[in-house]
């Protein structure tokens, strides 16, 4: 039976229990996520499209949010699939605990969670698994066969996409552009197309333009006075963008002025 509209989701809804969240006494290091505006704004989103988008300025709280998705879905805090279990930094915030992702009518067959600023973390920890006797292949072999650390940051992350995501699958990634050049992020693009055919759900933060502009997606701005399904061409993200390269030189001399240099374009 092939499904269609929501019931292709394998994650169909992200709710927060902010009231019993807002009531708990965290440990210090974990009481910042109460004053994070997605956590002040979230109480119930549709996950209605096979690519999903979180966008918004630094400190919204999208790399918070995603780790806690990934982490309520069974996924590492430092990233990697769902049987990866290491630890090299205990920095994972308790925001999981408080939410619940709802499952659709199918489990997916594969799962990743791509975090950016670890992706060096997973890179070690595949070494380091792949160095232990073992009957299986080893872990290098689906991701290329080619040591992550033997390739450019920007090459590992296409490297997985490419090779170790294998579709009907779902997919959580934070900030995956972070590493790529704008012609790399547009085929990324194409990837992700490609895995959405063969049956793949994406959740992705991001402060890319070009891939807000992916298909069959819904695009959640964080803003400080809300969460907003936003068409991707009306979004901050895409807007200073376009911005700047409409017009580079009017906008370096705005901005490089010293009247009103700290106000925003």
């Amino acid at each position: 039976m092939k499904l269609s509209g929501k019931s292709r989701m394998y994650a169909g809804s992200i709710e927060l229990a902010r009231d019993l969240l807002m009531n708990t006494p965290l440990p210090p290091d974990g009481r910042y996520i109460k004053d994070l505006p997605v956590v002040k704004h979230l109480t119930r989103l549709e996950l209605n499209t096979p690519v999903t988008f979180f966008c918004g300025e630094n400190g919204a709280g999208k790399s918070t949010l995603i780790e806690a998705i990934a982490v309520a879905c069974g996924f590492n805090p430092e990233g990697g699939s769902r049987n990866m279990d290491f630890s090299t930094r205990q920095s994972v915030s308790p925001l999981a605990a408080f939410l619940h992702i709802s499952h659709g009518l199918k489990r997916p067959k594969d799962g990743y969670f791509l975090r950016a600023e670890s992706f060096y973390n997973v890179a070690t920890e595949i070494e380091a698994l792949d160095a232990e006797p073992a009957a299986a292949p080893k872990l290098i072999e689906s991701y290329g066969g080619v040591s992550l650390h033997e390739m450019s940051h920007g090459e590992s992350f296409f490297a997985l996409m490419k090779n170790r995501f294998f579709g009907k699958g779902l997919y959580i990634l934070d900030e995956p552009e972070a590493a790529l050049s704008p012609s790399r992020v547009m085929a990324m693009l194409v990837l992700i197309d490609e895995l959405v055919k063969n049956e793949s759900q994406f959740i992705i933060s991001t402060h890319s333009p070009i891939l807000l502009s992916c298909h069959d997606s819904t695009v959640f701005e964080l803003r400080d006075d809300g969460i907003f399904e936003t068409p991707y061409k009306e979004t901050m993200t895409f807007r200073t963008m376009k911005n700047f390269l409409d017009a580079p030189e009017r906008t370096l001399k705005y901005l490089l002025s010293d009247e009103d240099s700290d106000q925003n374009i």
